[in-house]
């Protein structure tokens, strides 16, 4: 018999990573805007080595197991992580991501996304925002699969790109940019009319997002195929800002937790994101981290919760004052099973 100090609870569910960036820890300044985070990543994606980030990708894969994430939700831009993917005890649903305004031929995402198909890898294909693809290549992109994982207002930008204005508007305007979307008049209403209802959505970030545009998107989709998921650290370190956790929890909508990447993140550590969102309860919290986004994923028929022949794995919880029922600043996690 053996005996922990914590609480056992299911393994986690990371709705929301780039374990591709990984290689990227510590090389971004913090709160500069998400303009600025742009900029940052384009200058400095490619300073190291096919080698280094696969070592990076593997070593954070590795520490994710062992700190109890059974399965995640990855953006991938290509296919440099998909053989660690097909040997890790870590679930992976690869997001195959398209971006690019001034890109006409996505055969080379194309391919990637042919790659996981053979290698027999779970994916789906996704527009990676509601500012990054000209009209056409989005309609497209969000028709084919489920589910879609969209980013989805992480900043005061990416409204101020439909209005003509603000840091997207000028980068695009400095880099001859122009785009064919602007007369949907907002992210929201563009989700609304380019995504079919019957789609499997993860909304990611949301840290700008109103009630009114909740409410729009949630009225739009059937019910269960939303998952507005949340990345408190990442938003921290990007715009210092918060998401707005209290009224999404208040509105009764699913809510998933992400780490998003080590570009904007120091771990990718599941307690590390529950610890920002203390105005949520922590049974709450842990529900968010495991079974919604199991929901999320399509794999809750196995994992996020401990039901009768589901193997979501059990880890150890421990950090908690379990008079207040709080995560303390210590909190962590790490895996028993």
């Amino acid at each position: 018999m053996e005996f922990f100090s914590g609480v056992l609870i299911p393994g986690f569910v990371n709705a929301h990573c780039h374990s591709e960036l990984s290689y990227l820890r510590g090389k971004i300044e913090r709160r500069r805007g998400f303009a600025g985070f742009a900029d940052s990543i384009a200058r400095v994606r490619h300073e190291a080595t096919p080698e280094e980030r696969l070592a990076s990708a593997a070593y954070w894969n590795a520490k994710m197991y062992q700190e109890g994430i059974t399965a995640v939700g990855d953006i991938c831009n290509g296919a440099s992580t998909f053989p660690l993917k097909q040997k890790s005890p870590v679930y992976y649903h690869n997001f195959i991501e398209y971006f690019g305004l001034q890109t006409t031929d996505f055969s080379r995402t194309d391919a990637v996304a042919a790659e996981a198909a053979q290698l027999g890898l779970p994916h789906s294909a996704t527009p990676h925002s509601t500012y990054s693809l000209q009209d056409k290549p989005f309609r497209e992109i969000a028709h084919r699969d489920n589910p879609l994982s969209i980013h989805f207002m992480e900043s005061p930008g990416e409204q101020e790109l439909f209005e003509g204005r603000g840091r997207l508007h000028a980068r695009n305007l400095e880099s001859g940019i122009g785009i064919d979307f602007t007369g949907y008049g907002s992210p929201a209403s563009r989700i609304v009319a380019s995504v079919p209802p019957d789609k499997n959505i993860l909304l990611i970030h949301n840290t700008f997002v109103d009630e009114e545009v909740i409410d729009r998107i949630e009225s739009h989709f059937e019910p269960g195929r939303v998952t507005w998921v949340l990345c408190p650290r990442s938003n921290d370190f990007i715009e210092g800002a918060h998401p707005p956790a209290t009224l999404l929890h208040r509105k009764g909508v699913r809510i998933a937790i992400g780490t998003d990447s080590l570009a904007s993140n120091e771990t990718l550590s599941m307690p590390g994101e529950m610890k920002l969102l203390p105005e949520i309860s922590l049974h709450d919290r842990i529900r968010w981290a495991t079974l919604t986004g199991a929901e999320a994923l399509g794999i809750d028929s196995w994992a996020g919760s401990f039901t009768p022949g589901k193997r979501p794995g059990a880890i150890l919880l421990t950090g908690i004052d379990l008079g207040s029922m709080t995560l303390r600043t210590d909190a962590a996690s790490r895996r028993i099973v």
